[in-house]
């Protein structure tokens, strides 16, 4: 029986479970191997996810389970999306989808994210959390690489919130050498269709000499979606199979990403301490109306909220934001 869940379309039985390794086939069904089993749940800031507009300095607890359809051969988190899953099962989290929700609560997150690894490896367990949620009134939120079938990107609009996308790069080429997918159209396609149903934000991880000449072409691409569509650019420190590669140049990437800057109203270049690229500016006068603290790998703070109710105090335009600032936590942020 052939899995709709991704673009890769695997063949799948009782024994056979694909290239991510978390489902099979049975009496004419596609099965989760190991559903409502979690690899992490812990509490973070949204905007180290990163989520710089969608619910402003709220805490969130971020989830993951295992296995991913990618093998990017720079993964930082290759522990988990690349061992097979079976092998992690003994040091994983058994918990229901209304526990999670219950500690979600209890620990006073605003939301709930899923941000470790691919989540279209366990969509039936994210359907049953989206049903839990709802009933305790937590948006969801995820990380993905979009790589899925037409079905599954319907799912993941009706499931999450807000995702964030991660677009690689932007040839076939380099997908084909370095993510390990046959080609890029499917994610494009994707983030097309995810930006018209859902608030979306993209990140970039950049290999110097490898994808750092896609640049362009990415900030031309979104800008012909949505050009206040956010954009994540990250400095990568590369794992996996190239952590023995040079780390990027800040300067090069920043002067490389001066035309992007022309084209998209928010572009970020993070992933590193002291980012001086992390605020907002109004696309309409240049104010500085968000300001963050970026501290490195997921490290990223709110420092000032500028823009009551989403407005730059200077001219009045709207700030894109899905939601508004959650100041429970971050009081001493909003001026």
């Amino acid at each position: 029986m052939r899995c709709t869940y991704c673009e890769w379309r695997c063949e799948l039985d009782r024994e056979r479970y694909g290239v991510c390794r978390m489902y099979y086939a049975e009496a004419g069904a596609i099965h989760e191997r190991y559903p409502n089993r979690w690899s992490t749940y812990a509490m973070s800031r949204v905007e180290s996810l990163p989520f710089y507009h969608a619910y402003p300095g709220s805490r969130v607890m971020t989830i993951g389970t295992s296995g991913c359809n990618f093998s990017c051969r720079y993964c930082s988190n290759g522990y988990i999306a690349r061992r097979d899953p079976a092998e992690q099962t003994e040091a994983m989290y058994e918990l229901s989808t209304a526990e999670l929700v219950r500690m979600a609560v209890k620990l006073e997150c605003h939301a709930i994210v899923f941000n470790v690894n691919e989540p279209t490896v366990s969509l039936p367990s994210l359907i049953d959390l989206k049903v839990q949620a709802d009933k305790a009134g937590l948006p969801l939120g995820c990380l993905t690489n979009a790589y899925t079938t037409e079905e599954a990107t319907g799912l993941l609009a009706e499931i999450f919130d807000f995702i964030n996308i991660g677009l690689k790069g932007f040839t076939s080429a380099f997908h084909q050498e370095y993510i390990g997918v046959p080609d890029v159209a499917p994610i494009l396609r994707n983030i097309r269709s995810l930006a018209a149903r859902r608030h979306v934000e993209v990140t970039t991880p950049i290999i110097q000499g490898v994808n750092d000449a896609d640049i362009e072409a990415i900030a031309t691409f979104l800008s012909g979606i949505d050009r206040e569509i956010p954009w994540h650019v990250f400095r990568l420190l590369p794992e996996h199979e190239m952590k023995d590669s040079a780390y990027p140049s800040i300067e090069a990437i920043d002067k490389a990403l001066s035309g992007a800057r022309a084209r998209l109203a928010y572009v970020y270049f993070h992933n590193f301490v002291g980012s001086q690229w992390v605020n907002s500016a109004c696309p309409g006068c240049g104010q500085t109306v968000i300001e963050r603290i970026s501290l490195g790998c997921g490290g990223d703070k709110l420092k000032h909220f500028l823009c009551a109710e989403n407005r730059c105090p200077q001219c009045g335009y709207a700030i894109r934001m899905h939601g508004a600032l959650v100041s429970k936590f971050h009081k001493e942020v909003a001026s």
